[in-house]
């Protein structure tokens, strides 16, 4: 059924318990956001999604809503966010509770189904939500739209590091256990011998005998070639084999198939999505993952646009759907009119309105100074993809499938504006702490970095970060 609605609406109080807003600090950051965010823009966005006759009423969207923020914004896992939430009382008003709750408001697996069910399409509302949110509290203005920036990098999946050997023996082992699981009596399994030659190949290879520890890569493709055959001829007489082995087979086919110049690989079982993406990094030559395209402010780096590609397009192919994007999520009122992009974007064949200049060392000679200026400010997204991949959770996506890579990206673009605004509602605090502490008379002035110690509520959040001086 439809979702309820936030407790912090609910007129009854309960007896012997101390309502939230009494006893969280109404000057704390996370307070003062959630009064920033239109709580019920997102009901309406997001409640038409769920039933409204069938199945037991949904959780309230701000909960969901918030704990998607939460965690994005923190850099927690599901478990996590959810175990913290029980122990933190701005996190509970963030999410729109009217009592400390003592017990989880939810199994961290229903934030799963939450993202599913909302999808990557509808998911751009929590980020749009967060761009309107910078504007109400000047974190940016209007005329922050007049210069951004655009770049792509790689979004890498939550893998090992796919080598021949680690592939051929975690596939044959998948096949034994599904086998064991439905009963199916094999010729031979292959696990001990399996293993065995799996060490091998890695102590060789190690060793720098390239000869030996491929001739044991060779074994373990046969003993899974013989393994998928003894399963096909099985599927082939029993519907229900086969359809217990279907995908399984499929996979496996594909693994034994493939070569040194086959298009698409398999480079992880759990995700067969994974690319391989070449960036040019000296340290990182290859990377595995899907393609990532963000569109942030010159000047505070705020993200106004992200999307996850897939197939590795070329970087300039991407230019036009991230511009309408952000057009899109800041709304028609407000216009984009300038994009600097690297030399990567070069033969783009952007065609729309926004002035798209192309960065890099001797191509801003004959342009004024004020343009060169802001060309200069084009690699200012860098970092801002670096906070993502540390401070957020951009560096190691653990969500399934295609849809999971798209719905990553936005929320870590979303969870990187909270943390940019969170810290411009405690500067604010900082600054008014000072400015009392000189009124006051016989206070010694304190910097940003040792009045924050001072701001009440951000001994324990998690706000010192965002507070250096």
């Amino acid at each position: 059924m439809k979702p309820k609605t936030s407790a912090c609406h609910d007129p009854q109080t309960r007896l012997f318990q101390v309502e939230l807003r009494s006893l969280v600090d109404a000057r704390h950051p996370l307070v003062r956001l959630a009064g920033q965010i239109d709580w019920n823009y997102l009901e309406a966005e997001l409640g038409g999604l769920f039933s409204q006759t069938n199945g037991a009423p949904a959780k309230p969207v701000r909960l969901m809503a918030g704990l998607q923020y939460l965690k994005h914004t923190f850099n927690l896992s599901d478990e996590r966010t959810v175990a913290q939430w029980v122990e933190n009382p701005y996190w509970q008003y963030f999410c729109g509770m009217k009592h400390f709750e003592h017990t989880p408001p939810i199994d961290p697996s229903l934030m799963t189904y939450w993202r599913r069910k909302v999808g990557d399409d509808r998911m751009a509302v929590l980020l749009k939500e967060s761009i309107e949110a910078g504007f109400r509290t000047k974190t940016i203005t209007p005329r922050s739209l007049d210069n951004v920036n655009v770049d792509t990098t790689v979004q890498e999946k939550a893998i090992a590091f796919p080598t021949d050997a680690r592939l051929y023996h975690r596939m044959l082992e998948l096949l034994v256990k599904r086998a064991r699981r439905i009963g199916l009596e094999l010729r031979q399994s292959y696990v001990r011998v399996a293993k065995a030659a799996y060490v091998r190949s890695g102590r060789y290879f190690h060793a720098r005998q390239a000869k030996r520890g491929k001739r044991e890569v060779k074994r373990l493709k046969v003993f899974l070639g013989r393994l998928h055959r003894d399963i096909a001829r099985k599927a082939a007489a029993d519907p229900v084999v086969r359809a217990s082995f279907h995908r399984w087979l499929a996979l496996s086919e594909r693994l034994l198939a493939q070569r040194k110049d086959t298009s698409p690989k398999i480079y992880s079982l759990h995700a067969p999505e994974v690319e391989c993406i070449a960036k040019g990094k000296a340290h990182k030559k290859y990377e595995f993952g899907n393609k990532a395209a963000f569109l942030t402010t010159s000047r505070e780096g705020f993200v106004l646009g992200a999307r996850g590609w897939h197939g590795n397009p070329y970087d300039g192919h991407t230019l036009s759907d991230s511009l309408a994007q952000a057009q899109q999520l800041c709304g028609d009122s407000r216009k984009i009119k300038r994009a600097f992009v690297d030399r990567g974007y070069r033969g783009h064949g952007y065609t729309g309105e926004v002035e798209v200049r192309i960065c890099g060392p001797g191509l801003g000679r004959n342009f004024p100074r004020s343009l060169r200026r802001w060309m200069r400010r084009r690699p200012a997204i860098e970092p801002m993809i670096g906070h993502m991949k540390n401070d957020g959770r951009l560096g190691r996506n653990y969500l399934l499938g295609q849809s999971g890579d798209r719905l990553n990206v936005l929320l870590c673009a979303a969870g990187h504006n909270l943390r940019l605004i969170l810290a411009k509602l405690a500067r604010f605090f900082v600054f008014f702490w000072a400015f009392l502490a000189l009124e006051r008379g016989g206070l010694p002035m304190l910097s940003s970095r040792q009045a924050a110690w001072k701001c009440p509520g951000t001994e324990s959040s998690g706000f010192r970060p965002f507070l250096a001086a």
